[in-house]
């Protein structure tokens, strides 16, 4: 059998993901990259429960005409968890490393995309450094109050009364039980899910100090409700290009906060998918076809 050329499109090293760290504030940041570093950037933002690992089968999707860089959040992942002494475990801080971040893997200009807990961090960037953000891609990734549905009532009661009763009614939420129930509710094929993911997740979640860290988080994500109409100001003011790519039966971010990002951008495009929280779980190939075309069509176009 003769060998197969090295430049051959299917043997090109740049189009493997690649696993690395980044030093950031004395944090080592885990991430994942793939694609040629000349290439137009794109930033992944993962989000609760999980990390970088989401998006295992969407980098090799797009890392043949994109740079796709996706980090681990801080307590997430395997980036660096420091004790809640010594890190302040809030979206402020979150935003401020993986700002920090983008700048120590010289991402520049960037398009964005956002899910979970990826949209209060990316957007706090995007709102920042307008210049820097070429598109925006929303996964599930909620600005609209429209968009939060009655899985928050507990969490916003934490908010109201933050005492140590309502904090413990939290911990239901940290159970491998209730991370496997948000990869599985919506779907209507649950052997499309992998194991590994939630199991994973769980595993990660389930550290010393972890699961004091994630209730911290929940407590400030009333931070991120409050700079929502800061967010829709900078829609307006920027009308940076916007793809909203949604599982229609998300138990948390409801469809209703993916067509709002159309009251404050006419031209944002909406679709949305029969599945659940983590849509690329069941659809990658399906949203990694959505973003390639509306990528090109913006980046390339």
């Amino acid at each position: 059998m003769r060998p197969r050329c090295p430049n051959h499109p299917h043997n090109r090293r740049d189009k493997m993901t690649m696993y690395r760290y980044a030093t950031v504030d004395g944090l080592r940041v885990f991430y994942r990259e793939a694609g040629p570093k000349d290439a137009p950037a794109v930033l992944l933002l993962h989000g609760f429960p999980t990390s970088s690992h989401m998006y295992r089968d969407l980098i090799p999707l797009l890392a043949d005409r994109y740079r796709v860089v996706a980090p681990d959040l801080p307590g997430f992942g395997f980036t660096d968890a420091p004790e809640r002494g010594q890190f302040t475990y809030s979206f402020d801080r979150l935003a401020h490393v993986i700002d920090r971040f983008s700048e120590a893997v010289d991402l520049g200009r960037y398009a964005l995309y956002i899910f979970d807990y990826g949209a209060p961090v990316g957007l706090r960037l995007a709102s920042a450094h307008p210049e820097r953000i070429t598109a925006l891609i929303t996964q599930n990734g909620n600005a609209y109050e429209e968009g939060l549905s009655a899985g928050w009532n507990p969490i916003q009661c934490y908010w109201q009364e933050p005492t140590p009763e309502n904090r413990s009614a939290l911990r239901d939420f940290l159970t491998p039980e209730a991370t496997q129930s948000q990869y599985a509710h919506g779907v209507a094929d649950l052997s499309l899910i992998a194991p590994e993911a939630y199991t994973l997740d769980s595993a990660l979640l389930s550290r010393p100090g972890n699961e004091e860290i994630q209730l911290d988080l929940f407590l400030d994500y009333r931070s991120n409700v409050a700079l929502y109409p800061a967010f829709q100001a900078y829609f307006r003011a920027h009308r940076p290009p916007t793809l909203a790519v949604w599982g229609n039966n998300d138990p948390f971010f409801l469809p209703a906060g993916a067509e709002a990002f159309k009251r404050d951008n006419s031209e944002a495009e909406v679709h949305l998918f029969d599945t659940g929280h983590f849509a690329l779980e069941t659809h990658a190939r399906v949203i990694a076809e959505r973003i390639r075309d509306f990528l090109d069509r913006q980046l390339r176009g």
